[in-house]
């Protein structure tokens, strides 16, 4: 067994060299042609220079994506070595062999030698697009004024590979928006061509307007739905409806993005229209009924799946993670921004036969909102060509592949490396971690057409993180929506003073996200924070409840800070991981990831925000702790199914 198993690596590292030497022979041949254009530049040759280099580029990225599948095979085999004898091999072998100076782990876990192909590939590309004899390159000056998309794919996959992270990696992760391991060069150049700043900067003012419009009501909607004579804890429905309506309008406008992103946002901004000035008007029509129905098209308009997939199809990959840390820290502000604008809403006054007072300006605050949204959305926003996606599709179809002198990788990567064939198989479907990325055939690459086959594709794993993402959102609305019944029963809160609260915990997000993406991701291992994550959920739930007759400030207040803070931590690491295991199939079309993760959220919010109008049958003095036992519950559940999934892959 030692025998065979260094025999496979020394396998590994020979064909790896073989590889950097093949790509550095094709590189030195390219700067030889580099050079004599220098004496007599020719447009058509540097262009064409320009795509060998991306083409080495290209080849280049599958050698890291072999680098990478083998560092896990790797750990995968030491860690069932240590599950099977009971001793830390693990930790003793990487520690000996890895700093060694005839280590063939050199190669394998520190991939030495890629690193200066990368950097001469950066930086003949980046001189042939200047025109001129700068000899920088990615290592030597990071925030170049052009980097060509094939080397923020090489930055990428190196970072991958050595498990390192950032903050904007980190929150960007949160949108869980999935993109494919090897991106052609001809999507590249679509997404250059779709891409429009001000669309973007659109998109990501609906995304946060929307959380505005989700969190804006929640101060006042217990007072709202007691001046229309219905309970006060009636708020949970009244919070609920505009999630339920999103159950159904996150797979519609899923599907409507795949044919156009103008309409459907043209039709969300109506939509939310129409449904703030119902619940605006519900007061002076007395009508609880016109309140819910408004909710419920607010609902409907929710675009988030659009604002995803515009992200995901339209913005170039060398911008793409900063556009989805913006989409995240969009919906974070108007988390916050929401509340504390309901706050600065105290006032009473008509026009007409209007009511404008602190529950009904929320509605009529939006209204005028959505208006304005949607006129710079007709001025601005500018429809991207699918046209352009249809016919690269058509052209790789219709590809043929030339001779190259690295068929050798390709043959590499489809065959058995460190682990056979079949316990391979079962190791990845077992782990996920490798899920989909071995998915040979073309009919295995297609996307998933229906919920159903969607759900086939999730393996363990990543049933137990969409599981965690459930929890943690069920607990957070929890948390949310029965703050203003809570604060006003226990402590005679006013609507400003629950304002504040609930802004103060959406303003902890951003410097939570910092903390953790900065700090405490590359400390420990994602699954380490997951489950101190959870754990401490737990603790916040259970340090909510009232044990004794008297319930105090300081107690709901750390212990929502402990619940809420915990939660945005584990939300960042939970879709983290979710994005580095779920299928690639799942990266695109209408039933995609992010469509699946926002779908178990808002089952979350909605089950939630039933739970509150139910238990307040029971009285508003037994509502915390009747609405504290599902969380309860469902924490342990998700601690209990983490470690049992866990330990039983390792």
């Amino acid at each position: 067994m030692p025998f065979l198993f260094l025999h496979s690596i020394e396998k590994i590292v020979l064909f790896l060299l073989e590889q950097q030497g093949l790509l550095a022979s094709r590189i030195a041949k390219l700067n030889e042609q580099q050079e004599a254009l220098e004496q007599q530049p020719d447009i058509s040759q540097i262009t064409q220079l320009r795509e060998a280099y991306r083409a080495i580029g290209q080849d280049l990225l599958k050698l890291l994506y072999f680098v990478e599948i083998n560092s896990i095979g790797l750990r995968k085999i030491l860690k069932k070595f240590d599950k099977r004898f009971g001793y830390r091999f693990t930790d003793y072998y990487v520690k000996t062999r890895a700093n060694h100076p005839y280590s063939l782990l050199q190669q394998v876990l520190k991939h030495v030698g890629l690193g200066a192909v990368i950097g001469a590939i950066s930086r003949n590309l980046h001189e042939l697009q200047e025109h001129q004899g700068s000899y920088l390159s990615i290592y030597d000056e990071p925030a170049l004024p052009f980097q060509d998309p094939v080397v923020d794919s090489l930055k990428a996959a190196v970072d991958r590979v050595t498990h390192s992270t950032n903050f904007l990696n980190f929150l960007a992760q949160h949108a869980l928006i999935m993109q494919e391991e090897l991106p052609a060069t001809t999507e590249e150049r679509a997404d250059d061509q779709r891409y429009h700043f001000m669309s973007l900067v659109l998109n990501l003012l609906n995304t946060f307007l929307y959380m505005v419009n989700t969190y804006i009501i929640v101060p006042t909607a217990d007072d709202y739905s007691a001046m229309l004579g219905a309970p006060a804890t009636v708020c949970g429905v009244v919070i609920g409806a505009m999630a339920v309506a999103q159950v159904f309008s996150s797979v519609y406008f899923s599907a409507w993005s795949n044919k156009s992103y103008f309409r459907p946002l043209v039709f969300s901004s109506i939509v939310l229209l129409v449904g703030n000035s119902m619940y605006a008007m519900a007061l002076d029509y007395k009508s609880i009924t016109l309140l819910l129905v408004g909710r419920l098209f607010c609902g409907f308009g929710s675009a988030r799946a659009v604002n995803r997939r515009y992200i995901s199809d339209c913005v170039p990959l060398r911008i793409r993670m900063q556009a989805s840390a913006g989409f995240v820290s969009a919906s974070a502000l108007g988390m916050a921004c929401g509340p504390a604008l309901a706050g600065l809403l105290q006032t009473n006054f008509k026009i007409y036969k209007f009511t404008f007072n602190q529950v009904t300006l929320p509605g009529w605050v939006m209204t005028l909102g959505w208006l304005i949204y949607l006129i710079l959305l007709w001025i601005t926003f500018r429809e991207p060509s699918h046209e352009t996606e249809e016919n690269n599709v058509m052209q790789e179809s219709n590809a043929v592949t030339g001779p190259w002198e690295n068929d050798a990788l390709e043959k590499g990567l489809k065959q058995p490396l460190l682990l056979s064939s079949e316990g391979k198989q079962e190791d990845e479907n077992a782990d996920g971690e490798c899920d989909g990325s071995e998915e040979a055939p073309e009919e295995s690459r297609q996307p998933a057409n229906s919920i159903t086959s969607a759900y086939r594709l999730l393996t363990p794993s990543v049933k137990v993180q969409l599981l965690i993402y459930f929890m943690l959102k069920y607990a957070m609305e929890i948390l949310l929506s029965e703050s203003s019944v809570i604060t006003s029963y226990y402590f005679g809160w006013s609507t400003s003073t629950v304002a504040i609260f609930l802004a103060c915990l959406g303003l902890t997000v951003l410097p939570v996200n910092i903390v953790v993406g900065s700090y405490i991701s590359n400390m420990f291992e994602d699954r380490q924070i997951l489950l101190a994550s959870e754990v401490m959920v737990c603790i916040g739930v259970i340090l909510s409840f009232k044990f004794v007759n008297a319930y105090t400030v300081p107690q709901y207040v750390c212990s929502g800070l402990i619940t809420f803070v915990s939660a945005e931590v584990l939300e960042g690491v939970n879709l983290s991981l979710l994005s580095q295991v779920m299928s690639s199939r799942l990266s695109r079309g209408t039933y995609n990831g992010g469509l699946l993760s926002t779908e178990a959220g808002t089952i979350a919010r909605v089950i939630a925000d039933g739970t509150i109008t139910l238990a307040g049958f029971l009285g508003e003095s037994r509502l915390l702790n009747a609405t504290l036992l599902p969380s309860l519950f469902i924490s342990v559940a998700s601690i209990i199914a983490t470690c049992f999934t866990y330990n039983s892959l390792y």
